[in-house]
């Protein structure tokens, strides 16, 4: 039996590729270097798979943003902005689409299905003339096989890379993407025969959209596609890989009956249900690649439960036919437990990241032929016991509290319109208040004194002092800039779930345990192996400080259970709800110390409900249900004058607005300016909204910096569908991956927009 894996991080052990990636956009490096850094990982990644006995070793896996932007590369998709005249698309243009230049924005950014990576979305329409413009696919193989490595490439297979595309600015909304399917193919079949050209015996294309719910023209689309790349295909082995949860019936049916293909490949971690349409109607004579190493999380492999369900598979394909797998792409999970020198020895032994992974895939398909490594069985055997009995995982008063939450739906007293008006009373805030997200930026000498503090190279007080002279320097810069409510810039934070979950019981943290986010964005997950609870207060001694500093009101700021939930490695041995209502009791404890300490706004960050939302419809109710009433707990007993905001970012909101509703926060923040404000549209075709809210004015994670006119008019676009009354005026997400020369002259700009508009409205009057 062989082995494969999906995908693999590419950042590195030590995130080289992101120091390598800032290091060349600041101009310190050049592209050469950038590639040089590039060449190394990847050809460490495919001697370490090599070395570990993987088979079907992927290529085309590594990207310098991801891998959606590099299919648009490939097939020369360059929106017209960019001002690209052809050829082999450089640096240049392709981080132009990425990140945006000083003159114009970049391409919108969202989450990929329901992890926290993010692709780049492609803009297509009937004008877009594509052309092979990228050959990053060949060249990876060619480089892997230069170097003894004979590589499975994988791309974005067609079907899916339309249906994650959206209609280019000035197209029709209602354009059929699927439209330009004859347009692509043609680049897709000369990609495949320079691959073929090259020596390549497999080939991986990914279509992750099958596991949607798609109607039955889109399912047509991939039976059409594949019939009309059979003969490009032909003398090639061909792996459709799909992950993230089940294939639906009607999907399966027309997966496993596509032209050309010889092997399918299936998430059995997060899509169970699979299990059934392959024992029941698997095709003969083709492979399975069985997806039972989870790649979304850091928990070690039951390696005698995924062997016994190999081994049933065995039985229905055949024993030359099955290849174990990952679920999906390593890329979601951390690097190398090697390098977590400070995690105890009983929470390691139950852990592993992505080289454990391969190692674990091995293993499995070695005692499947007959080559069980008694010792690495027995070991991980005693490991699984382990985390099963250990006392450290369960707390009995936590649990009974969680229990007791089924009774309520944790609402507040008052309904929001009485709610702002005793706030307004207390707040006394102009029309278009301005506010800013949280975080500020994050300088060299602030990482360092976090760094020497967590280190021990310099005392509490010093470290004191240092952080509040950083919150007095971001309360007078807000005050000089007129922001109405103001934040301290989150200085003593790295990361808004990690800074928590060190404060949590239940949590465990790595050293080195860095997942991509986006481009050279690495978040490090918590890991929560245990009940929640709150030992003492985590955020008072710092927001307290900060209002201190200054009359106009200061946010206590929070991140919220479903976001910390979303944003860590979460147990797998209880539902995920029951862990998220512990972590909004320990919230909720939080808010109330706050609100005692004298702050009277709020913020509880939930910028990843919606990205925990499942694929699959028939499943949403269920999620948003417990998501929304675990936020509505972190909040129910506080009083009135007591503003609570929430904040969201980058994923699509407009078919959850009405659970966005229901979560009854005072004000919402929410993105806006990246998407083409295609949130607005919700409020345009007739949801009414009471709260306050404050879409995005302009986007954070481009360098460019926004004139006052054009943020001036997405607000009078926000007041063409939004009252006067509960618009708030703010950037799209948090500030602490820009630099304070970028940040400063962008808040002026919005302050002075929403001063400009004030002013109007006055006059208007």
């Amino acid at each position: 039996m062989a082995s494969h894996v999906v995908g693999y991080p590419r950042m590195g052990p030590k995130r080289e590729l992101k120091f390598a990636l800032e290091s060349f956009w600041d101009g310190k490096s050049s592209a050469e270097d950038l590639k040089k850094v590039s060449a190394d990982l990847r050809s460490s990644i495919w001697k370490q798979m090599s070395d570990a006995g993987i088979k079907y070793i992927p290529s085309n896996t590594f990207s310098y943003y991801d891998q959606v932007l590099d299919t648009t590369a490939m097939l020369g998709a360059v929106p017209s902005r960019y001002n690209w005249t052809g050829g082999e698309i450089e640096f240049g243009t392709y981080f132009s689409m990425a990140r945006g230049n000083a003159s114009v924005p970049a391409m919108e950014m969202t989450k990929w299905f329901d992890t926290n990576y993010h692709f780049i979305v492609p803009e297509l329409g009937p004008d877009v003339n594509f052309s092979y413009a990228s050959h990053k696919a060949v060249n990876e193989y060619k480089e892997a096989k230069a170097q003894g490595v004979d590589t499975v490439p994988v791309l974005v297979g067609p079907v899916s890379y339309l249906l994650l595309s959206k209609p280019a600015k000035g197209v029709e909304k209602s354009f059929p993407l699927l439209s330009l399917l004859d347009k692509i193919l043609p680049i897709y079949k000369e990609v495949i025969a320079e691959l073929k050209a090259a020596g390549a015996s497999w080939i991986q294309l990914d279509e992750p959209t099958l596991v949607l719910d798609l109607e039955s023209h889109k399912l047509e689309a991939f039976t059409k596609a594949y019939a009309d790349l059979e003969s490009s295909l032909s003398g090639l082995n061909v792996l459709v890989e799909t992950y993230f949860a089940d294939v639906p019936a009607g999907a399966f049916k027309t997966l496993t009956a596509l032209k050309g293909v010889t092997a399918f490949g299936f998430d059995l971690v997060r899509g169970t249900q699979t299990l059934e349409l392959i024992k029941s109607s698997f095709p003969s004579g083709k492979y399975l690649f069985a997806g039972v190493v989870d790649g979304r999380n850091i928990w070690a492999n039951d390696l005698a439960a995924s062997l016994a369900l190999l081994q049933s598979l065995e039985g229905v394909v055949g024993k030359d036919k099955l290849v174990a797998s990952t679920s999906c792409s390593l890329l979601h999970t951390a690097v190398d437990l090697i390098n977590e020198t400070k995690l105890d020895d009983e929470i390691k032994s139950w852990l592993a990241f992505a080289a454990q992974k391969v190692v674990e895939v091995n293993a499995l398909a070695k005692a499947l032929s007959g080559a069980k490594d008694e010792a690495f069985f027995s070991a991980n055997a005693a490991a699984q016991a382990s985390r099963k009995s250990s006392p450290r995982v369960t707390n009995e008063a936590v649990q009974k509290a969680s229990a007791a939450l089924q009774g309520s739906d944790h609402r507040r007293a008052t309904n929001v319109s009485a709610r702002l008006d005793a706030q307004q009373k207390k707040l006394n805030l102009p029309i278009l208040p301005t506010t800013t997200i949280g975080s500020f930026p994050q300088t060299v000498e602030l990482r360092r004194v976090r760094r020497e503090y967590k280190a021990k190279k310099i005392s509490e007080e010093e470290y004191v002092k240092a952080i509040t002279e950083e919150i007095k320097k971001v309360v007078d810069l807000q005050e000089e800039l007129d922001i109405d409510v103001l934040v301290h810039g989150e200085p003593e934070r790295n990361d808004m779930v990690e800074y928590f979950g060190e404060q949590l019981s239940g949590f465990a943290f790595t050293a080195n345990g860095w997942v991509q986010s986006y481009g050279s964005r690495c978040v490090k997950p918590p890991i929560i192996y245990g009940d929640v609870s709150r030992p003492k207060a985590m955020t008072v001694f710092w927001s307290s400080k900060a209002q201190e500093m200054t009359k106009r009101p200061m946010k206590g700021m929070l991140t919220g259970p479903v976001t910390i939930l979303n944003w860590s490695f979460v147990r797998n041995d209880q539902p995920r709800f029951e862990t998220c209502y512990q972590i909004a009791l320990a919230i909720k404890d939080e808010v109330e110390d706050l609100e005692k300490a004298g702050i009277t706004v709020i913020q509880i960050d939930e910028a990843a409900l919606r990205e925990g939302l499942p694929l699959r419809k028939a499943e949403h109710a269920f999620y948003l249900n417990w998501a929304v009433h675990s936020f509505r707990i972190t909040n129910v007993g506080i009083q009135d004058t007591t503003q609570i905001h929430t904040h969201m970012c980058y994923s699509n909101f407009n078919d959850i607005i009405h659970s966005i509703i229901d979560m009854d926060a005072d004000v919402i923040t929410i993105e806006n300016s990246r998407s083409d404000e295609k949130l607005l549209s919700v409020f345009r075709e007739g949801v009414k909204y009471g709260a306050g809210i404050g879409p995005g004015v302009y986007d954070i994670h481009s360098p460019r910096i926004p004139s006052t006119e054009e943020i001036a008019d997405r607000v009078n676009k926000m007041l063409a569908v939004l009252d006067t009354n509960i618009l708030w005026v703010n950037p799209d997400c948090g500030l602490k991956t820009r630099k304070y020369t970028e940040v400063k002259p962008a808040l002026q700009h919005m302050v002075s927009a929403a001063k400009t508009i004030r002013t109007q409205l006055a006059s208007a009057k």
